[in-house]
């Protein structure tokens, strides 16, 4: 079973911004496959230069840029735009999450990432940020199961059941990893943001209540719990 086919939008666009041109094409190559649109800067006074020009819907900003660092473009466009701003931290590198906070960042990745990984936090940020406009045409469509964002339903075997917003998000993310293992510290940073401060409990709550509604195809998926560690969206081998 490939992963099941869904639609990002066309209409996004990601402002890139890392002085290593190798890790800047590589993001640009990840990001056109998914249908998004790409602007790139070298450093901190570029980023902001495209900025201005090219309207980007998220930023995906490195931390240590010449010229002006991370945290200088984060404050810099935030003094602006509420646009979102995904912050790139190399292994090793200190990242302060309370002032990348204070300074209006939505989230971060370490460095080396995944690249799905990344595109499924863009993804996430959306979602949290903008909505009215990231639902449109966002579907993931499997077997007897369609997971639709434009009216946060699902439907299983034909029937159709509409999910609070946050059930949605999370089968939504997980069903677009299928098979792939998610701590519930991964999950509440992916759906309800790093700076939550409820506990990750959340997740179970709402794993359970997923589970309920996909009783009738759980031979074929299955919100899996590896114990001691967390979730994934499973699909069965027979699909």
């Amino acid at each position: 079973m490939k992963r099941g086919d869904f639609m990002a939008s066309n209409f996004y666009k990601v402002l890139v911004v890392d002085d290593d041109v190798e890790i800047c094409n590589m993001i640009e190559m990840f990001l056109i496959k998914e249908k998004f649109q790409v602007v790139k800067a070298y450093d901190g006074e570029d980023a902001l230069k495209k900025f201005l020009e090219e309207a980007p819907d998220i930023v995906i900003l490195d931390l240590m840029l010449p010229k002006m660092d991370g945290y200088d473009v984060c404050r810099e466009i935030k003094k602006i735009s509420q646009v979102p701003i995904i912050m790139l931290t190399a292994k090793g590198e200190t990242f302060d999450k309370v002032l990348g906070l204070r300074l209006g960042a939505d989230d971060y990745i370490v460095k080396p990432f995944d690249p799905e990984e990344l595109i499924a936090r863009i993804r996430a940020v959306l979602r949290r940020t903008n909505p009215n406009k990231y639902n449109e045409g966002e579907k993931i469509v499997f077997p007897s199961l369609m997971i639709d964002m434009d009216d946060f339903s699902i439907k299983v075997n034909d029937k159709t059941m509409n999910l609070p917003k946050k059930e949605m998000e999370l089968l939504y993310f997980l069903a677009s990893n299928p098979n792939k293992l998610f701590t519930r510290e991964q999950l509440i940073e992916q759906i309800w943001g790093y700076d939550f401060v409820g506990e990750t409990r959340t997740v179970d709550v709402h794993i359970k209540r997923l589970r309920e509604k996909l009783k009738s195809v759980e031979d074929k998926y299955e919100i899996k719990t590896v114990w001691g560690v967390g979730y994934k969206f499973e699909v069965k081998k027979s699909v």
